[in-house]
């Protein structure tokens, strides 16, 4: 593995909002479908002009995986065979957002118990449900417009026959502790979890090679740190870790997988003289400094798992009231990634409010050296105060010569913190000058250095 510590795991209670429902309406690709635990519905392929004979018995597989899901299936399973259904020749179709890693691997193991083929898709009643077929099963298509996120990509290995349009999007991650999943860097992991990150990584890794899968899916999730996004396969991975069985690399030419990268240790300060300071990982923090006062945070910047340095970001107090945000960043790249010549842009996102930064500066002291970055801007009160209020995540995008960084921040401490600055940017200063003046000591440049 690429990485020391990947976690893999999320706690069994997370996921059990509502029982798996069977035998409810086909819902047609809806967003809060997906979000109740994963529900089946048994359809045959069609129209069936267009497919006869060879019209196939579909099983819609959608909302997330539970604990409860292997037994859900079980039971939907007995039920239509009881009514006469023949499922042996079945393909359980996939539009899901994953869920319980335990859940997903047994219900993958039941999956190729009963010799089912697999698909990523969503199932779409047509107009002829009510098709004079045996057992009067409605009819419905595939829609390739669908996706397959975390677990859902090990469970689709259950099947004998697999198959990935190419118009449909799996995606992969590292899938961290339910209850911790929103900050990753801020919260405290015991003995215990690291056992349980351990025991269900090896079950995993087991469980992909018992499908005839490459552990390189398992190598490329692990890869991929729950700040960043969802990874998407391209064609080219998804046939080289067999997920797809229909165009799968053959047995006499394996793809060798790219060799490990080794990532340097990022342990240098991110500003001039701030390594005293209190600038944390692990909790927004108000600083207090002869500049002014400060919400800062310090985070990680990698990309795909790879570390290429590392940033601050400082909320300051700026004019008529408002807020200033500063970027801070240091980049000395890894093995796999370059450094690039300069920072080009710097997005801030909290929900549908945003913000863009202006670099100010950034260079290079000579070509052995980190790029050293710094991006100030007005920041909306719409976006400080939904991401203070612990309402939403904030999203920083940078893009530096076509190369992207997103990188997701929890707000843990911001709620607590935020008030004081709020207050301490409201204050006037010495000589009845309001907070315009504060803003001349407190503006982000005058921070980052």
């Amino acid at each position: 593995m690429r990485r020391s510590l990947a976690t893999l795991r999320i706690l069994t209670g997370a996921l059990l909002m509502v029982p798996v429902l069977v035998g409810s309406a086909l819902v047609q690709a809806r967003g809060d479908d997906r979000a109740l635990p994963m529900h089946f519905e048994l359809r045959v392929e069609g129209p069936a002009a267009s497919c006869g004979e060879t019209c196939r018995t579909l099983i819609g597989a959608t909302g997330a995986i539970t604990a409860e899901s292997p037994r859900d299936f079980l039971k939907f399973m007995q039920v239509n065979t009881a009514r006469g259904q023949r499922l042996d020749d079945a393909t359980v179709v996939f539009d899901s957002d994953g869920g319980s890693v335990l859940g997903a691997i047994a219900l993958g193991r039941e999956i190729r118990k009963a010799g089912l083929s697999t698909a990523v898709g969503r199932v779409v009643d047509l107009a002829e449900t009510r098709a004079k077929v045996p057992g009067d099963r409605p009819r419905a298509k595939i829609s390739p417009i669908a996706d397959c996120e975390s677990m859902c990509a090990f469970v689709v290995l259950g099947g004998i026959k697999r198959t990935v349009p190419a118009e449909a999007r799996v995606m992969v991650h590292q899938i961290w502790l339910g209850d911790r999943r929103e900050d990753p860097t801020a919260a405290t992991y015991s003995a215990e979890d690291l056992v349980l990150v351990q025991r269900d990584i090896g079950s995993l890794a087991r469980f992909t090679e018992e499908m005839g899968a490459s552990i390189d899916l398992l190598d490329l999730a692990l890869r991929i740190p729950p700040w960043e996004p969802l990874h998407v396969m391209s064609r080219a991975e998804i046939v080289r870790t067999r997920l797809s069985t229909e165009d799968a690399a053959p047995a006499s030419a394996p793809v060798a997988s790219a060799p490990p990268t080794s990532v340097r240790p990022q342990r240098l300060p991110l500003t001039e003289g701030a390594a005293a300071t209190p600038i944390s990982e692990r909790s927004w923090a108000l600083l207090s400094r002869d500049e002014g006062a400060a919400l800062a945070r310090r985070h990680p910047l990698t990309v795909e798992g790879d570390g290429i340095g590392s940033f601050d970001l400082m909320l300051s107090c700026g004019a008529d009231g408002k807020f200033d945000m500063s970027y801070v960043e240091r980049r000395s790249g890894s093995d796999a990634v370059t450094v690039p010549k300069r920072l080009d842009n710097v997005r801030l996102r909290v929900g549908r409010a945003s913000a863009v930064l202006k670099v100010v500066s950034s260079e290079r002291k000579d070509a052995m050296s980190e790029l050293r970055s710094l991006a100030i801007g007005a920041v909306p009160d719409e976006l400080v105060r939904g991401f203070a209020e612990g309402r939403r995540s904030l999203v920083v995008e940078t893009t530096s010569d076509g190369m992207v960084t997103v990188i997701r921040i929890g707000n843990t401490g911001a709620a607590q913190n935020f008030p004081r600055l709020a207050s301490a940017c409201a204050k006037p200063a010495a000589g009845g000058r309001a907070d315009a003046s504060l803003m001349q000591k407190t503006g982000g440049m005058a921070l980052a250095k």
